[in-house]
């Protein structure tokens, strides 16, 4: 073309960019690589320069998959480099990674080409520092304040003598015979111990599933219920403790039926387990002592409120007393009292004595007055005129028998009249009498309106009686007639 410039294909060849198709050159035995190759190459090289390393850094984008890996970052204030760790480190990590969190992880390096990254195959992780381990557990507390597992509103009242205390804690340790030593001298009482690591890997799970055992207890099952638990561990620094600041942990006292008492470490020791119990006792010993009253303690209360009782039910009795015995004072003497009377009555004798002399003496007088006008000539006089006027009087049993005649002649016509107004005497002529009830005992009826009010009647024959329903009542079974002789013509 006009203008251009001279193009010569060997130039061309020659020059950095290339030329158009791929051409091996003289002299050059570096063969071109694949993608896949260059990137095997690269994660061997770097596997192999970097094949343990530990990093420290803050976690970020930290995420688990369904398959149980976990994902994550590590960053600091001028790069970034992605992590991965499989399933079986993850679920031993001792704490629960989050972002924010300062760790140091150990592991190797790798590179990804399906990504064209390099990244750290993570083996181990730690928290870096106890600075950061405490910023940990301090962004947990928040977290579970915040959704109420520490309001004092949720705390139980612990029971005032519990029949079976469950204790969590270790066998072997020395934190379970102290508190066996301390319920034995205080309130010796029936104590069941769920066994559990208190510290290593597992330990949280472990109380965690025996807070919740003793909660599934069935009461009046074959293992008592226990009335209040204990879990107990002994002192030791923050990383030993750690277990009782697990999420698990403080969730299973938190949902715990039974009332808890957390026992945790010495007295500066704090962990969340205590947050969320009901209770915290300073020291395993002192969680005992919380449990149970002294016995000893108990006996003098009951002998002091026993005597309390003796004197409350006296002092009534000691107050009448002394108010009886006061008025009693103000109270006359008996012979005062009767002096008056005694005078009254020994003039009453004397004078009765004097009456009754009197009276006699009277009675004595007539007596013989009378006596004198009793003399034998006399009463037969009054016998003799006595006798004259029955006579005279004519009472004699003719006179008697005639009247008495006269009567019955009397009564003759009016005795031949009474059968005739027998009212039964029709009925054997085939008359009936009806009466309301069905007892027979009932008033006579002589109207239909009658018979139409009354729930029941008797019908009486002159052989007997028969209940019967009037008009418009339930029908009764009808009964068998006695067999009655037919009357005869009247005419």
């Amino acid at each position: 073309m006009p203008g251009s410039l001279p193009f010569d294909d060997d130039d061309a060849a020659d020059g950095p960019a290339g030329g158009l198709v791929a051409k091996a050159r003289g002299g050059d035995n570096a063969a071109p690589l694949s993608v896949s190759e260059i990137s095997a190459l690269l994660k061997r090289t770097v596997e192999d320069r970097f094949g343990f390393v530990r990093l420290r850094g803050e976690l970020s984008g930290v995420k688990r998959a369904a398959s149980g890996h976990l994902y994550c970052a590590l960053k600091d204030e001028k790069a970034v480099i992605d992590g991965v760790m499989w399933r079986g480190g993850a679920q031993r990590l001792a704490f629960r990674p989050e972002d924010g969190i300062e760790v140091v992880a150990s592991g190797k390096l790798t590179t990804y080409p399906g990504r064209s990254k390099y990244q750290i195959v993570i083996e181990a992780m730690e928290i870096a520092g106890e600075g950061a381990l405490l910023a940990l557990l301090e962004k947990l507390r928040l977290r579970l304040a915040a959704e109420g597992l520490f309001d004092a509103t949720r705390k139980r009242e612990l029971p005032y003598l519990p029949r079976v205390i469950g204790v969590v804690t270790s066998p072997t340790g020395a934190v379970i015979r102290d508190i066996l030593h301390r319920l034995d001298d205080r309130f010796p009482s029936h104590v069941l111990v769920w066994p559990v690591l208190v510290q290593g890997e597992g330990a949280a799970a472990q109380v965690a599933q025996a807070v919740r055992g003793f909660s599934g207890i069935a009461p009046g099952g074959p293992v008592p219920r226990p009335d209040l638990v204990i879990v107990a561990r002994g002192g030791g620094s923050i990383e030993d403790l750690w277990s009782f600041n697990e999420e698990a942990v403080v969730r299973a006292i938190a949902e715990s039926t039974i009332p808890v008492i957390s026992a945790v470490g010495h007295e500066t020791d704090t962990t969340l387990a205590d947050h969320a119990a009901d209770r915290r006792a300073p020291t395993p010993t002192a969680a005992a002592e919380i449990a149970v009253p002294v016995l000893a303690d108990l006996l003098d209360q009951l002998d002091e409120l026993a005597l309390r009782k003796r004197r409350c039910a006296l002092r009534p009795v000691s107050l009448g007393r002394e108010r009886l015995e006061a008025r009693a004072q103000r109270l006359p003497k008996a012979e005062t009292l009767l002096q008056h009377a005694a005078q009254r009555l020994d003039d009453a004798s004397e004078r009765l004595r004097r009456a009754l002399r009197d009276r006699a003496a009277v009675q004595r007088e007539r007596l013989s007055a009378t006596t004198a006008k009793l003399s034998m000539p006399l009463l037969r006089h009054r016998t003799d005129l006595a006798r004259e006027r029955l006579e005279r009087a004519g009472l004699r049993p003719v006179l008697l028998e005639r009247r008495m005649q006269t009567a019955r002649q009397s009564l003759a016509p009016i005795g031949r009249v009474l059968p005739q107004l027998d009212p039964r005497l029709p009925l054997e002529r085939g008359f009936a009498l009806i009466r309301s009830g069905s007892s027979g005992t009932g008033n006579l009826v002589r109207t239909r309106a009658e018979a139409a009010g009354e729930a029941a009647l008797t019908i009486e024959f002159g052989d007997g009686s028969i209940a019967v329903a009037p008009a418009g009542s339930p029908a009764r079974p009808p009964r068998s007639k006695p067999s009655v002789p037919r009357q005869g013509d009247l005419f």
